[in-house]
């Protein structure tokens, strides 16, 4: 089963936590188990095992985010720095094309060649990933005018928050609406064609967003509020009007976005399966009457590690249990073949059609 993963920090892992991703997972473990408290836990998620998953295509971020101890040093200081840095990450991405190991996807004509590329990929074990660059956050868009200068250097989704305040809203863990130039920023991404991603906006955040910016919204990586409390996740509301909108939402695999009162460093990791996950997939069916709005945007390795992820998946490729546990669940071949990918690739053919 081909799979569309949503939301992987792939750069950021390369860079921030010097990893090499051509490698495989258990040599990134073993490597790192010389730094006990040094990385975010297990690695999970490599090249090589997004081809042994059959993970063909993925929306790949700039993340212009540190993991530090104190709170004031997780983000830059400067948005002039994020920019510079984000360059960084962006050119780690073109070197991989330049290698052979990743294909960029910017257009619905690169989309289709790569789906058309990947029909023999089973087995070539060296076939490039497609990816379709996003950024979390926007700390590297120091104003509104350089959302096209994004757009022209390849980014096609902005997520214009991500915890916290910023200068153009506010996101995770933070309340409040947008700020004087987030309206900019929506108007600038719906002339220029830039999608948004609606995921990390705080609520007050979210509507405005969406009264404001008339173009294609996804969620690349959220779960379901009933589920789990939490303004991390989405309301049965939010959830209404994203279908409103013809939106994916992406399941995410971080435990305490599965399953409520998952506490990290605390919690026995055990407690949490991808039948769980596969929860809150179930009830964005059932909002919705259809499978077509659900897809996947795992996170992983963004920020945590296996101690952190359902204890039935050791690495990425796992998520192809995902499909099993939606068959047990009388799900159709065909609605399943949706969820794990066709959901995503029919709705950038819309947004890009």
């Amino acid at each position: 089963m081909l799979i569309f993963d949503a939301h992987l920090d792939l750069a950021w892992n390369a860079l921030e936590w010097n990893r090499d991703l051509l490698q495989p997972v258990s040599t990134i473990r073993d490597f790192e188990q010389q730094f006990p408290g040094c990385v975010p836990g297990d690695a999970t998620t490599t090249l090589p095992a997004l081809r042994k998953g059959n993970i063909g295509i993925v929306i790949a971020t700039l993340l212009p985010r540190f993991e530090r101890t104190h709170a004031p040093r997780t983000f830059y200081q400067s948005r002039v720095s994020a920019f510079a840095a984000m360059q960084g990450q962006l050119a780690w991405y073109r070197t991989m094309c330049d290698a052979g190991q990743m294909a960029e996807l910017s257009d619905v004509t690169m989309l289709n060649s790569h789906i058309d590329s990947l029909q023999n990929r089973v087995s070539d074990s060296s076939a490039p990933v497609g990816f379709i660059l996003s950024m979390e956050g926007s700390w590297a868009v120091p104003d509104p005018s350089y959302v096209e200068r994004w757009y022209n250097m390849g980014l096609r989704i902005l997520g214009p928050a991500h915890y916290g305040p910023d200068d153009y809203g506010h996101g995770t863990g933070s309340e409040g609406g947008l700020k004087e130039k987030g309206p900019e920023l929506l108007r600038e991404m719906d002339r220029v064609g830039m999608l948004l991603d609606v995921t990390h906006l705080s609520d007050d955040c979210f509507w405005e967003a969406l009264d404001i910016y008339t173009g294609p919204v996804l969620a690349s990586h959220h779960n379901s509020r009933t589920l789990v409390p939490g303004d991390r996740q989405l309301t049965d509301e939010q959830v209404r009007t994203l279908l409103q909108r013809d939106a994916v939402i992406g399941l995410a695999l971080d435990s305490w976005m599965i399953r409520p009162g998952w506490v990290r460093g605390k919690t026995d990791p055990q407690t949490v399966c991808l039948a769980d996950a596969v929860d809150h997939i179930d009830h964005i069916c059932q909002l919705a009457g259809t499978t077509k709005h659900c897809g996947i945007g795992s996170d992983l390795d963004g920020g945590f590690g296996k101690e952190q992820c359902p204890h039935d998946l050791e690495t990425i490729a796992d998520l192809q249990k995902i499909a099993d546990i939606l068959s047990e669940r009388d799900y159709s071949d065909d609605d399943i073949a949706g969820i794990m990918h066709g959901n995503w690739i029919d709705f950038f053919r819309r947004a890009w059609g």
